[in-house]
């Protein structure tokens, strides 16, 4: 990949969008994680005002350290980059008392991940309302096209994804070229809903360096019979992500009426 040409074509790519829509700039969500620090870092470089917003929930503070670094930063190069953050911890908790009391289980805890997320959406565009910036997606291609690891009206809930075209190494290149900080991306990928260290691969099973290699041969056409080993235990965990979560990669479907029942 050539690292400049992309990343110039993805900055052109933003500030056109942005200027066709008729909107002022950006909001993202910045975690302290590869993507959101280097969609923050592509926004920030088409000149356009860009928020950058934090949103811990019971949040690790190495996870809040890194992030906060990484705006620093950003607002030290840039100019029309801004910061605010809200903690959403004690909203997250407000909800969790109103809802009907549900015993502790993996459904629970995975839901309440998913609510953590759709907090997170609504915060950013609350305030993609009140600038009128779009909010900037952060999932990567293997996240948001193979895998979809990413909670639907989430952070799957944004207006344009920059960075969806990248492969999870792709995002470390442009990201190592574009200068992200480096605790940045040498942290392990979590998403944070949790509330605990568990990592990106120990919720899906596989690294990305897999998954991507998983996914080349799933448009190669291959199937498992044709792996043995660890290979094959890749690639059933990516066809069978890739299978039940279809329903966040294709369109919301609709019940279309016959014209012979109008």
């Amino acid at each position: 990949m050539n690292t400049e040409k992309v990343a110039i074509h993805i900055i052109s790519w933003l500030k056109s969008y942005a200027e066709k829509a008729g909107v002022k700039g950006f909001v993202v969500g910045v975690s302290g994680g590869i993507d959101s620090a280097l969609t923050s870092t592509l926004c920030a470089k088409t000149g356009l005002p860009t928020l950058c917003v934090e949103m811990p929930i019971h949040q690790a503070e190495s996870q809040v350290s890194r992030a906060e670094e990484h705006i620093k930063q950003l607002k030290e190069k840039f100019s029309n980059v801004s910061e605010v953050r809200v903690n959403l911890t004690s909203t997250f908790e407000d909800f969790k008392k109103v809802v009907p009391n549900t015993e502790s289980s993996a459904k629970l805890d995975l839901t309440l991940a998913n609510t953590r997320a759709r907090l997170r959406m609504t915060t950013l565009y609350y305030f993609a309302g009140l600038h009128s910036y779009l909010v900037a997606g952060t999932g990567n291609k293997v996240e948001d096209f193979g895998v979809g690891f990413y909670t639907k009206y989430g952070d799957g809930g944004v207006d344009l994804s920059p960075i969806a075209d990248l492969m999870k190494s792709e995002v470390y290149d442009l990201a190592a070229y574009l200068n992200v900080p480096e605790s940045i991306q040498k942290a392990q990928p979590t998403d944070g809903l949790f509330g605990d260290s568990r990592t990106d691969e120990d919720q899906i099973g596989a690294s990305y360096d897999e998954l991507e290699w998983a996914m080349k041969m799933q448009d190669l056409q291959k199937n498992e019979d044709d792996f043995t080993g660890r290979q094959k235990e890749v690639f059933k965990i990516y066809e069978r992500l890739n299978r039940i979560n279809q329903h966040k990669m294709v369109p919301i479907p609709v019940c279309e009426i016959p014209e012979n029942l109008k």
